[in-house]
């Protein structure tokens, strides 16, 4: 229900307004969970999650190959294996790589044997990086399709006692909340564009809401209080646009059942907009 909510508050008749030329190509299949096997939910839905992801990278690889913009907008923060996939794809046969700036309050680095639930909304980046279900880490291609070096992961603040000893290993550019209270946004993202930026091609941000703080952004699944004021969450995108290298984006997490008054809803329009150019002056 996640872009519907999107569609409803006029995501794509804004981006219009900005002058770009939107193709909302719907929606990809995605089961009902009830309607699934307990075999399948037993496994944490591994199977349909792949199908899911190996539909979406050939998207997200077509978006960019035809000179595209991909704006992926969804729930669940795994659709982000199948998004990353597509994109790196295209760069590495173009013979370059793709930077990251992962915005969450979680780490998402999880790998199947440190992940105390074995959710797979909790393994992306990992898999991404090549750690992860073998179905998974295929998708795009073999081998791994982000360097630790060209990520930075912003606004953390809740992460599991094992995955902390992941995210320390990972070689991963990371700040958490405290980092952005002691040096402030502006500081933060200087640093992270200038690590993720310097052996890359193009920035792709994938953006969970829960990532800003629930007084703002009540429609999440997990929600964590002490996150990203709007403000912040702003100019981290304002910054990403300003460098002419955010080739794709992606804002999940979204979920209607959970918000108020569509008050996350239309927060995630005005962030897609400012991703896109938007400023105030």
């Amino acid at each position: 229900m996640g872009p519907a909510a999107l569609r409803i508050a006029g995501l794509k008749k804004k981006i219009e307004i900005q002058g770009y030329k939107v193709r909302d190509i719907g929606d990809l299949f995605v089961p009902v969970r009830d309607s699934l096997s307990q075999e399948i939910q037993d496994e944490k839905f591994l199977q349909p999650l792949t199908q899911i992801c190996e539909d979406l990278c050939g998207k997200t690889h077509n978006a960019v190959q035809s000179g595209n913009i991909p704006l992926v907008v969804g729930g669940d923060h795994s659709i982000a294996i199948g998004t990353i996939s597509g994109i790196a794809k295209h760069h590495k046969e173009q013979g370059g790589e793709l930077g990251v700036v992962w915005v969450d309050a979680h780490a998402d680095i999880n790998t199947p044997d440190s992940s105390p639930s074995g959710n797979i909304h909790g393994m992306p980046l990992a898999t991404l990086m090549g750690d992860g279900h073998p179905e998974l880490c295929k998708i795009g291609g073999d081998g791994p399709k982000l360097k630790p070096e060209n990520v930075a992961l912003i606004g953390i603040r809740t992460i599991d006692d094992d995955e902390k000893r992941v995210l320390k290993a990972s070689g991963v550019n990371y700040y958490s909340m405290r980092d952005i209270d002691e040096r402030g946004m502006f500081r933060v993202m200087k640093e992270a564009i200038e690590k993720v930026s310097a052996n890359t091609k193009a920035l792709h941000v994938s953006f969970d809401i829960d990532g800003i703080d629930p007084r703002y952004a009540p429609g999440v699944s997990t929600p964590v209080s002490g996150g990203l004021t709007l403000r912040e969450a702003h100019l981290l995108l304002e910054m990403l646009y300003e460098t002419k290298k955010l080739g794709s984006l992606e804002f999940v997490e979204l979920n209607p059942y959970t918000d108020v008054g569509a008050q996350s809803a239309n927060l995630t329009v005005d962030l897609i907009l400012s991703a896109l150019g938007k400023s105030i002056v």
